[in-house]
């Protein structure tokens, strides 16, 4: 059957099946259920297809995919793949290192609430890494994620 004519019960399982075999770690299943569904613009399966790529899990590792799909899922929204393109940036991981890049993808990731964005973005304030630096925002940010006692000097 061709991805054209899938209908929503078997992208459903489709998504299933590459979910649970990603999960038991059968990543080359993985990408032959997940990158179909990475390819018509599904977020999750991009982010997977984006981590599968950057590590070669399954397949061989291509940073230029990885990168293309991990920023695919990040410009819809997915908050772990905005973190995930962060940490590429701020690594320099698939991508050039930019220092700047990685602050906007984490900002946009800690609005939507993750913990391990606002952490890393206030260590890039307390630092000075990639925006200007800022104690007090540092401390905003360490608190909004749960640190009320965070030492910021």
């Amino acid at each position: 059957m061709s991805e054209e004519n899938m209908n929503v019960d078997d992208v459903d399982a489709a998504f299933s099946s590459g979910i649970a075999a990603f999960e038991a770690k059968n990543f080359k299943q993985a990408l032959q259920f997940l990158g179909p569904l990475a390819e018509q613009g599904d977020a999750e399966s991009q982010h997977r297809c984006a981590i599968m790529y950057q590590n070669g899990l399954g397949v061989v590792a291509n940073e230029a995919r990885a990168a293309e799909y991990m920023r695919a899922a990040a410009e819809q929204g997915h908050a772990i793949a905005q973190h995930g393109l962060g940490f590429m940036y701020m690594e320099g991981e698939c991508v050039d290192q930019d220092a700047q890049e990685a602050v906007k993808w984490f900002t946009k990731a800690g609005e939507q609430g993750l913990v391990g964005s606002l952490t890393t973005l206030a260590m890039m304030y307390q630092e000075g890494n990639g925006v200007e630096k800022d104690l007090d925002e540092a401390r905003r940010l360490y608190k909004q994620a749960g640190f009320d006692d965070m030492v910021v000097e």
